[in-house]
């Protein structure tokens, strides 16, 4: 009876693998709604290499805006290959002075890898400890899932990057945009982030923001 146990469920396990699906991937079908859990998958026979491949990344940024950088995203929306993989990038261009802002990505966790320039790159951690980097070509850097990070080109030439994250859809919230570019009450900002009303105006005035 021992001998007979292991071999019932040998092949129990054989028959049960047998019917099982594997699913190679999901191309997103960004004709229908994104879910929670991403984009539908799109029928089998509509798959065609292009939703596989992606160009846009060699192409530069437009760094002529207030922030003087640019951020070509390749995600799912952009990249329909990508969708279920649990992966993203992105191509990151810093005019000489350009920033990008204190930000974070709920969904995700962050590398950037620099392809030229300098950039001056750092995150603050949940206990409030910072930790700032100067980057040049060839480092790399990591921002944990869900952190305030920054980039800022600290150098004298454009800096270009490559950032990639892991998830298709890493989500971003800007916290300048957050707090000046919204409808949040100006009295409310200042109260609680302690900053002037006329200076929280101002900002509001420069990125569009409202009361």
């Amino acid at each position: 009876m021992k001998m007979i146990l292991p071999i019932i469920f040998f092949f129990f396990l054989l028959s049960s693998s047998s019917h099982a699906s594997v699913v190679d991937f999901c191309v997103a079908d960004l004709t229908l709604p994104v879910t929670p859990s991403g984009y539908p998958c799109k029928k089998g026979s509509a798959v065609t290499v292009n939703d596989f491949v992606f160009s846009a990344l060699g192409v530069a940024g437009n760094t002529s805006n207030i922030i003087k950088a640019a951020v070509t995203p390749a995600f799912d929306a952009q990249f329909p290959g990508l969708n279920g993989l649990g992966l993203s990038l992105a191509r990151l261009d810093l005019a000489v002075g350009g920033v990008i802002p204190i930000h974070t990505h709920p969904g995700a966790s962050e590398v950037l890898f620099v392809i030229q320039g300098t950039i001056c790159a750092g995150f603050i951690a949940s206990d409030n400890s910072v930790y700032i980097k100067t980057l040049n070509k060839g480092d790399s850097m990591v921002f944990p899932q869900g952190l305030l990070h920054f980039q800022i080109n600290s150098g004298k030439t454009p800096s270009l990057a490559i950032v990639t994250f892991s998830s298709p859809s890493p989500g971003l919230q800007i916290l300048d945009f957050a707090l000046f570019k919204s409808d949040l009450p100006t009295d409310i900002i200042t109260a609680t982030t302690f900053l002037d009303f006329a200076q929280v105006k101002k900002l509001k005035g420069v990125l569009g923001g409202k009361n």
